[in-house]
């Protein structure tokens, strides 16, 4: 029997590895310290503006912009993502798909091919589509409302991404920690993980706790068409655990 999936489509942080890492927090905190020390808001304020805006706009940075801040969009990722330091174990996906398999996300690229390097992932993927992919013309911007900025969980991001990565939607598993993201993919006829809950979503076709157990949640995506018929490429618990790559404190 050959498999549903021909193409994987995975979120980045909080779904390679788990959020128990740290990054996140640190990012927020970095993006405080933003709002802070660059655009003059109250240290009282900072952490309710920040959620404010990344609910409304997807982003902090795209709340700014919308509201006229002009921000220099390398600035601003440099500011959030360069002064990361978090040490702790660094695991995440322990395996390469044998089909078209893709990273998407709304961090930059120097971001994400530094955590791919640190999980040991970066030869795993055909494709990295982040916020340059998303948003090519922003470098070029003269006035903050030029060019809106598109990010997940937005319908134009969802669209540049399956148009970037030309997968077939409905032979395509799209894996990401956010409920907004999962209902954003399945509205494009993805298959769709919510990762790190237990429990589905209503746009969830799956759901698992961690990236690592997609092979016992979702068996049927180690079955393969082979040239002498159809294999099924099983993998034990235990055989999964051989595979992890050692820990690696993360000090980026």
């Amino acid at each position: 029997m050959e498999s549903r999936f021909n193409s994987l489509l995975f979120d980045l942080d909080d779904t390679l590895y788990s959020c128990n890492i740290g990054i996140a927090e640190v990012v927020k905190k970095n993006t405080n310290d933003y709002l802070i020390e660059k655009c003059g808001f109250p240290e009282s304020k900072a952490t309710r503006i920040r959620d404010e805006l990344f609910h409304s706009h997807g982003s902090t940075f795209a709340g700014l912009r919308a509201l006229g801040y002009d921000i220099d969009v390398g600035e601003y990722l440099k500011f959030g993502y360069l002064r990361v330091r978090v040490s702790g174990e660094f695991k995440g996906l322990t395996f390469c798909s044998n089909g078209y398999s893709s990273n998407s996300g709304n961090s930059d690229k120097v971001h994400a091919t530094k955590v791919l390097k640190r999980l040991g992932l970066e030869d795993c993927f055909d494709q990295i589509i982040c916020f340059e992919t998303l948003n090519p013309n922003l470098p070029n911007s003269t006035r903050p409302d030029e060019f809106p900025i598109v990010l997940k969980p937005f319908v134009e991001a969802m669209k540049i991404a399956l148009q970037v990565s030309q997968v077939d939607p409905r032979r395509t598993l799209f894996l990401d920690d956010s409920v907004r993201n999962i209902a954003a993919g399945k509205a494009f006829d993805l298959w769709t993980c919510l990762v790190g809950k237990t429990v589905k979503t209503k746009e969830a076709d799956y759901a698992m706790e961690n990236v690592n157990d997609l092979g016992q949640v979702i068996p049927e995506i180690w079955v393969n068409q082979t040239d002498g018929g159809d294999e099924r490429i099983s993998r034990s618990i235990s055989e999964l655990d051989t595979m992890l790559p050692a820990a690696t404190p993360v000090r980026a």
